[in-house]
């Protein structure tokens, strides 16, 4: 059977700091600029989760994109949007919420509710022009 890939889109908005709790203020400001605001900042996130398989014979389907819609929507938006990520999201208790690390939290989430047998990625547009993509390597 033909390999495919399907792509569900989501969003979130929200709020963090990228900082580390063991620099200054000035070392932060340095490294992270204005994003180590002390007040922090917010983006209105894109998501895309692409699931790459074989067309089951029975349904015809990759994967369920319904079911996707409501995994992503019960794992990610309802625990990221309008959040601190910093405050609000345990992952990122100890964790700088980087958009790389954001990303591969999002990834870690999803992928141990969906099947080894698909290749899992997620891609995190934290602005039209800013992006990272994590498919578990």
């Amino acid at each position: 059977m033909p390999r495919v890939t399907v792509h569900r889109k989501a969003h979130f908005n929200a709020a963090h700091r990228l900082y580390r709790k063991d620099w200054s203020d000035e070392k932060n400001f340095e490294v992270f600029n204005k994003c180590s605001n002390p007040n922090y900042h917010g983006h209105n996130y894109e998501l895309i989760v692409s699931l790459t398989g074989e067309i089951d014979k029975e349904t015809g389907y990759v994967y369920d994109l319904g079911k996707l819609k409501k995994l992503i929507k019960i794992e990610i938006e309802e625990v990221f949007d309008h959040k601190n990520l910093n405050l609000e999201v345990p992952e990122f208790k100890d964790l700088n919420p980087t958009a790389e690390n954001i990303v591969v939290v999002i990834y870690n989430k999803l992928r141990k509710h969906i099947s080894l047998s698909l290749d899992l990625e997620v891609r995190l547009y934290e602005t039209p022009r800013n992006f990272v993509t994590y498919s578990g390597n």
